[in-house]
């Protein structure tokens, strides 16, 4: 089956995969989504809708997201993946195709922490309990914590990054601040965002 053109995104918004997903498996928005979740409210455009999930979840997550088609995304090649197939262990990314609609709706990363405990995908050394780094909105939709988003946007430092960061600097606790000023110093110790935390 041939994957949609890269550029075909036409994003769930976080609550239309919160009512396919539910609560019963380890599943949390991430990206600029998260970052927005977190505020309240939607800050800027996203042209995709990333979510992490637990490895031994992933055929759950897949069974409840039906309607989609699932490509495996490695350094740019997109490769369909059949549903009776496990994403191989190197694989950090499962686009989901609507094929009828003819759009990319989700982009699933398999996370690899365990029930309690999150894992940073980048350095497997930096890990945290997963109930300090799993937030959740009112109504329950779960998404990762702002100084874990911004580590990752770290490592960038594109447009929105940059943005996306002057935003939540303002509203991140102390122990927030401290906690990303602790990773960027391990990870990216020539960072110029430590200097503002």
């Amino acid at each position: 089956m041939r994957p949609l053109p890269q550029e075909a995104w036409n994003a769930w918004h976080p609550a239309e995969l919160m009512k396919r997903l539910g609560t019963d498996i380890h599943w949390y928005v991430v990206g600029g989504w998260a970052l927005d979740l977190w505020h309240g409210r939607q800050t800027r455009d996203h042209e995709d809708l990333e979510f992490a999930v637990l490895r031994e979840d992933i055929e759950r997550a897949r069974s409840l997201l039906g309607k989609l088609t699932f490509f495996t995304v490695v350094d740019g090649q997109i490769d369909y993946l059949p549903s009776s197939v496990p994403p191989a262990a190197h694989v950090a990314q499962l686009w989901g195709a609507d094929p009828v609609e003819g759009r990319w709706r989700v982009d699933m990363m398999p996370e690899r922490g365990t029930p309690a405990t999150w894992v940073y995908k980048r350095d497997l050394s930096l890990t945290m309990p997963r109930s300090a780094m799993i937030r959740k909105t009112s109504d329950g939709l779960p998404f990762l914590a702002p100084a874990a988003i911004l580590l990752f946007k770290a490592k960038h430092r594109r447009d929105k990054d940059e943005k996306d960061f002057d935003l939540a600097l303002p509203r991140l606790a102390a122990s927030e601040r401290d906690d990303l000023r602790r990773w960027l110093e391990k990870l990216h110790p020539d960072h110029d965002w430590i200097a503002r935390l």
